[in-house]
């Protein structure tokens, strides 16, 4: 498969064999079921859906319900597709697709949502140095400073860095590498810190 779903549990470290500390991320990857199998002459591309998560059937849509059902599998909460995988023909409709796919040492491509931060300032928010601190200045501490001055251009230009909404979007993470994989537990262990909080849901693909 070109990748599977998963779930943040939290941070750790592993030695490596000369006892290098090595800090990994551990995610609850799978098991993930194929919920529909795309293909060109239908849908006009090729694309594999992977679900994740069970939910109640109660909380599931009669058109959802309706999809898990013709897959043979049990409503799931998560969605997601994924291309440039090989060997369709081996691929079945309700296919359980688990951590072990993957390899120790394997290189892999992480995508998540980054932690909330709510309405932030410049210094937060873009790293903004702030204003000088003696002089007599007296609330400048962490102000943005000019934005548009007066004559000219006498406006503020689109694109100027400002406070803000900061945060929940989406971060892709390229070159990290599988440092253990836990079939029995679902377990993949992956070098580095992965961008969202604790079970927020991510996709690892290869």
């Amino acid at each position: 498969m070109a990748g599977i779903i998963g779930k943040k549990i939290g941070m750790t470290r592993v030695f490596n064999e000369a006892g290098k500390s090595i800090p990994v991320t551990v995610i609850e990857a799978g098991p993930c079921f194929i919920t529909q199998i795309k293909s060109k002459k239908v849908d006009g591309y090729e694309a594999i859906q992977l679900g994740f998560d069970e939910k109640k059937e109660k909380n599931t849509t009669k058109p959802l319900a309706k999809h898990f059902s013709k897959a043979g599998v049990k409503p799931l909460r998560i969605l997601r597709e994924f291309r440039n995988f090989q060997e369709q023909e081996k691929l079945s409709l309700g296919g359980e697709i688990t951590v072990d796919t993957f390899a120790e040492g394997e290189g892999v491509v992480v995508s998540g949502i980054s932690k909330g931060k709510g309405f932030q300032g410049v210094m937060k928010r873009h790293g903004f140095g702030g204003g000088q601190q003696t002089h007599g200045q007296s609330d400048r501490l962490r102000a943005p400073g000019s934005i548009g001055q007066s004559s000219y251009p006498s406006r503020v230009f689109k694109g100027m860095k400002m406070p803000g909404r900061m945060g929940g979007d989406k971060i892709t993470l390229k070159k990290r590498r599988v440092i253990k994989v836990i079939p029995e537990k679902n377990l993949i262990l992956i070098e580095g810190a992965i961008p969202g909080s604790v079970s927020s849901i991510v996709t690892i693909k290869r």
